[in-house]
């Protein structure tokens, strides 16, 4: 057994004291996080992500999560013979597909985060933006003469259920699953879904959760780490190469959150162990925060 020292306890207090002026200033503030791919934790107890977020809505919080699950989808399409095609990045759904997103999305991969966070002592709601009308009329989007199916644009958010689940102290996880004029399933972007909820919601802080340190200059030199970007600086650095490939739709959520009233957004490395404390409870932070 391993008995701590009075100092070691008092460091402790300090760090606790330290986090005191920014919780009370995020009391009742609404924090949209996108939570997937390798952040995701799949332990019995949760994993480090979820129990921030349960520690969040603990101290006053209005956690809402929305969250991905592309490497579970690949691999329950996989398991039914399914082989996935993309365009762009973007997946080729078809009716078949689309079904197995719906049922990997919510009923495996939303469910597991619900079990999760109420197993870490927090109240989780799981929300299929299709059922809630939380994401709907969606357009199909072209790309040329190739049809992707079931992949739709957010062009409206209705964000009464999620209010409504804040307001009582739970916190709504929601599957990125988009309703069509017609009423069917469509496939939505979660980076671009967490920016357009974040917006509705006019939250205090968009918080993407990735695998990478931020946004870096040299991807080979994390001392270029860029802390704070403005939202104008944002085209020049997909111009020039600077942030590309699954990092653009998360700054493009951001600068879009922004612009629509969001004080802040974030990307932070989710495998830093308690990433969103670091960057939101103390002075130095982690990551990149994307400002107007």
């Amino acid at each position: 057994m391993v008995v701590k020292s009075l100092e070691e306890y008092i460091e402790k207090a300090a760090v606790l004291v330290e986090a005191l002026p920014y919780i009370q200033s995020f009391r009742n503030k609404t924090v949209v996080i996108k939570y997937g791919g390798s952040t995701m934790g799949e332990g019995p107890d949760g994993d480090t992500v979820l129990k921030d977020i349960v520690f969040m809505e603990s101290v006053g919080m209005r956690p809402v999560v929305v969250h991905g699950g592309g490497p579970a989808i690949d691999r329950r399409l996989k398991k039914k013979g399914i082989k996935t095609r993309r365009v762009n990045g973007l997946r080729i759904t078809d009716e078949a597909v689309m079904e197995v997103v719906e049922e990997t999305l919510f009923g495996e991969v939303n469910a597991g985060i619900v079990k999760q966070i109420n197993q870490l002592g927090g109240r989780a709601v799981g929300v299929s933006a299709r059922d809630a009308g939380v994401l709907k009329h969606f357009a199909d989007t072209p790309d040329g003469p190739v049809d992707i199916g079931f992949v739709g644009e957010v062009e409206s958010v209705d964000p009464a259920p999620l209010l409504r689940l804040v307001e009582t102290d739970a916190i709504p996880v929601v599957a990125p699953i988009g309703k069509g004029e017609a009423g069917a399933a469509y496939n939505v972007n979660a980076d671009t879904a967490a920016g357009e909820v974040a917006a509705a919601l006019q939250a205090e802080k968009l918080v993407f959760l990735t695998d990478v340190t931020g946004i870096m200059r040299d991807q080979n030199d994390p001392a270029s780490l860029l802390s704070t970007v403005h939202v104008d600086e944002l085209h020049g650095l997909i111009d020039d190469g600077i942030v590309s490939g699954g990092m653009i739709p998360k700054v493009r959520a951001c600068a879009h959150g922004v612009q629509a009233g969001v004080h802040k957004t974030h990307v932070i490395d989710g495998r830093i162990p308690h990433s969103m404390l670091l960057e939101f409870f103390t002075d130095e932070g982690v990551g990149t925060q994307i400002v107007q």
